[in-house]
């Protein structure tokens, strides 16, 4: 199995250096940036398997480097922030991270992160033939198959967590599901985020189907969310 490369982007050359020693236990290949324009810069040379991106930065902070990195690559990212605060944690959703962790931190709970990361990303086995056949609801079609949305007669790009909680939804139309049961659903049991990534990923997926002339994905306010076409 290819060694795991992870780029960490931080200003702080402790931070670096603790990450770096444990990194080599783990036999992690560590590539590293000091301040925000150097980290886009390591990510078009290396093409890292996971970015790890401390919020607050010289040169360009973490999360103007996450908007730039979601641009072009859908690599997995991890926020490191000195506050813990739910601004910071949403903005970094928001903007396309895939989970934050807060300082100070320990070492073994970030590799533990990447690993869960890598896991979530490896493809499911297709196991019954039924489940690859498209999801057909009026003017929107989810192809299971090829992983492939039309909306209004477009083709939509969906992040994949995004592809995932709306088939998640829409297999289960009428249904309501709770954030934690669509957390355990489609992140794992392993997930150590908060169920707040369910609203952010809702967001993002909303704005995608905008141009359908009806909503197909409904707030049960207190509990969690439903699919539906008609409602």
């Amino acid at each position: 199995m290819a060694q795991t490369k992870v780029l960490v982007a931080d200003d702080d050359p402790n931070v670096r250096e603790i990450i770096r020693l444990y990194f080599e236990k783990q036999m992690i290949d560590l590539v590293v940036a000091t301040d925000g324009r150097e980290a886009l810069e390591v990510m078009e040379k290396e093409m890292p398997d996971v970015v790890i991106l401390d919020v607050m930065m010289p040169q360009m902070d973490g999360f103007e480097v996450c908007r730039e990195i979601r641009k072009k690559w859908d690599t997995p990212i991890i926020m490191l922030t000195a506050k813990d605060e739910e601004f910071d944690r949403v903005l970094g959703l928001e903007l396309g991270a895939d989970d934050y962790v807060t300082k100070p931190f320990s070492p073994r709970e970030l590799v533990a992160r990447i690993r869960a990361i890598l896991r979530r990303m490896q493809p499911k086995v297709k196991v019954e033939e039924e489940v690859l056949r498209p999801l057909v609801f009026d003017q929107l079609t989810i192809d299971l198959d090829k992983r492939e949305i039309m909306a209004a007669g477009e083709k939509v790009s969906f992040r994949p967590k995004e592809f995932d909680l709306l088939v998640q939804l829409a297999k289960s139309p009428g249904s309501v599901l709770s954030r934690e049961q669509l957390l355990e659903q489609v992140w794992g049991f392993d997930y150590f985020g908060d169920a707040r990534t369910i609203d952010v990923h809702i967001k993002k997926i909303r704005q995608r189907l905008d141009k359908l002339p009806y909503e197909c994905i409904h707030t049960v306010w207190g509990i969690g969310y439903k699919f539906g076409v008609d409602d």
